[in-house]
């Protein structure tokens, strides 16, 4: 059984996660973050089984890559009620359910390409920069020139 990086991340956030709130916070706290830890990590590694067969063409047609995400969320929707039905601390159950955000950050800053130093930028006080539209990522239209 391989881990991908991303599951080693977010078992390292999960772990550091669950073991800050059992110091810091209530018992049932701690344990509904890592009942939240758990699913996500769960939920995580069932998505990326699925997802690389269904990205690379060698795996099942998009119908049943549907099939099998509405199932798994379907599956996750119910543990969670079963959380939440045993007693689960909703923050602490989100907080652990949120531990893929910090982690799939974390791996994609990790595997960023490097910088091209041929890349042409403009100068900070360029007044071409006056041109774009930061708002909607494009060239102002002329209409737009004088709206500030």
């Amino acid at each position: 059984m391989t881990i991908e990086p991303i599951e080693r991340t977010n078992f390292t956030l999960s772990a550091g996660a669950i073991a800050i709130s059992a110091a810091v916070a209530t018992p049932a706290f701690a344990w509904s973050v890592a009942t939240g830890a758990l699913l996500e990590t769960l939920n995580l590694r069932g998505l990326i089984r699925t997802a690389r067969p269904f990205f690379s063409g060698n795996g099942f047609g998009s119908g049943t890559w549907v099939l099998i995400y509405v199932l798994r969320f379907g599956w996750l929707a119910v543990a969670i009620g079963a959380a939440f039905y045993f007693g689960a601390d909703p923050v602490g159950l989100l907080l652990g359910l949120s531990m893929v955000v910090p982690a799939a950050t974390l791996e994609g800053w990790r595997k960023r390409g490097p910088a091209d130093p041929s890349t042409v930028a403009l100068e900070p006080d360029d007044p071409e920069w006056e041109r774009w539209n930061s708002w909607l990522a494009r060239e102002r239209a002329e209409d737009e020139e004088g709206d500030e």
